[in-house]
């Protein structure tokens, strides 16, 4: 009987199993096996052995588009985040039209990056865009944003910032997880706000901070679509912005692999990508040990 129901789980598990084995695990050991090789689609792989790995110590686009994505993490998430636990704070509160105020801070998530990233792009215009016009009436300095090499990253992060309605619902949730019992006894203790929000709220909702900045900071490294689209010119696709600025390290490897036909050094790129994801997490795991607690602790 056993048996017959471990069948029938494989049975009607196999379709993602072999989706998984054909589009997933396939390429991901063709990708080891390329990253090792000297590949360009219209040849035989020829094995270098870690030529492509070596190769990376003397690439400084290599290590620009590195440090842009590195910047982009630590600099960014924490604040796109720290966003986005304010606004699930505010709307956690019970005021009337709670619900369309919760739409309205989720919805920019459903549009689509392209599109968003386009409407930013005309936003952002050093010339004609809104966001300098509005810097303007208040008198403060209007920056060349998408133009400047110093401005792009943070053009990018305060992007970020628009579609943060994903990780306020994760935390909105957690907020409501937090027994009310806590906040009526830290209140006979004679806690303010600010006392309630760091020694109740933060220590309960950390597992989902944890979580949130994990699964952020991996999406954050593997980012593309946003760059490749604000860096694109009319002559030469997508450059990577003024001094390279925009060169994230998903739009160098995809220059490898698709531009420059260079598979092999890509393939290479996208398993470096992977442990520095993997050193990321372990990290942020490790430093995490004595701040998150759970329940039970």
């Amino acid at each position: 009987m056993a048996h017959r129901s471990v069948s029938r789980g494989l049975l009607f598990a196999s379709p993602w199993i072999i989706g998984f084995l054909v589009f997933q695990l396939v390429p991901i050991l063709a990708s080891a096996y390329y990253s090792l090789t000297n590949f360009n689609l219209f040849q035989d792989p020829q094995f270098v052995g870690l030529h492509n790995y070596q190769r990376m110590a003397s690439d400084e686009l290599f290590w620009k588009s590195l440090f842009n994505t590195v910047y982009l993490t630590v600099v960014g998430v924490p604040i796109s985040l720290a966003a986005a636990l304010v606004a699930a704070l505010a709307l956690n509160m019970r005021v009337p039209g709670q619900w369309f105020f919760r739409t309205i801070v989720f919805l920019p998530t459903v549009v689509p990056v392209v599109a968003a990233t386009y409407i930013w792009r005309w936003l952002l215009n050093a010339q004609y865009g809104y966001v300098n016009e509005a810097l303007g009436t208040f008198h403060l300095g209007q920056p060349l944003w998408l133009d400047d090499a110093i401005w792009t990253k943070p053009a990018l992060i305060l992007m970020s910032l628009w579609v943060t309605g994903s990780a306020m619902i994760v935390f909105l949730a957690a907020l409501k997880d937090v027994p009310e019992v806590y906040y009526e006894a830290a209140t006979v203790d004679g806690a303010g706000a600010w006392s309630k929000f760091r020694h109740v709220t933060l220590p309960l909702i950390s597992p989902v901070i944890l979580f949130e900045t994990i699964i952020a900071g991996i999406f954050t490294l593997q980012y593309f679509t946003q760059a490749y689209l604000l860096s694109q010119t009319r002559f030469n696709g997508a450059s990577g912005g003024p001094d390279n600025s925009l060169l994230v390290y998903g739009l160098y490897l995809f220059q490898q692999a698709f531009v420059n036909l260079n598979m092999g050094y890509a393939s290479a790129m996208a398993w470096v990508l992977l442990f520095v994801a993997l050193i990321g997490t372990l990290v942020l795991l490790r430093l995490s040990r004595d701040r998150v607690f759970y329940a039970g602790d």
